[in-house]
């Protein structure tokens, strides 16, 4: 479950070493809640082993799963834009080992260095531009007379 916006493809070499410097070892159960939608994004995570699902709050309604994450992707991008919160909730669907990343660290890091902020910052935004397209094509194939066209 790779995808063109996992960290080993985008961020080069010298950034990911640095990164990896300063990520710490967790693991979740399944079922373990990550975040919850509105919460500080104080941390984020890259995928070593098992599933992440992306859930949206619907008051009332059970949390439908937006997007399902696995190796070496990235879980959380709140933690990079302004306000720092949020935007969805994440739950382990299967045993979960992960790197965890600090992310005021990160940012100050990103600060500190033009060049390191510039390469995190095209990684982010590629794991951003990616989920939405990968939504806009799930909502044309629920939405659209017929769906995205696009073959799975």
């Amino acid at each position: 479950m790779t995808s063109a916006t996992a960290l080993s493809r985008t961020l080069p070499a010298e950034h990911r070493e640095r990164l990896m410097r300063i990520a710490r070892e967790v693991s979740f159960e399944a079922g373990a809640r990550l975040f919850e939608e509105g919460q500080r994004a104080d941390r984020f995570w890259i995928i070593r082993t098992g599933t992440v699902a992306l859930d949206l709050h619907i008051p009332g309604r059970r949390a439908p799963v937006i997007e399902s994450l696995g190796h070496d992707e990235l879980v959380g991008w709140s933690w990079h834009f302004a306000p720092h919160a949020w935007h969805l909730g994440a739950v382990a669907t299967s045993p979960v080992r992960a790197y965890e990343f600090d992310a005021k660290a990160v940012r100050a890091m990103c600060a500190q260095d033009a060049e390191f902020g510039r390469a995190v910052a095209v990684w982010v935004g590629q794991v951003v531009a990616d989920r939405l397209r990968k939504s806009r094509i799930r909502l044309l194939d629920l939405y659209a007379p017929y769906g995205s066209g696009s073959m799975p």
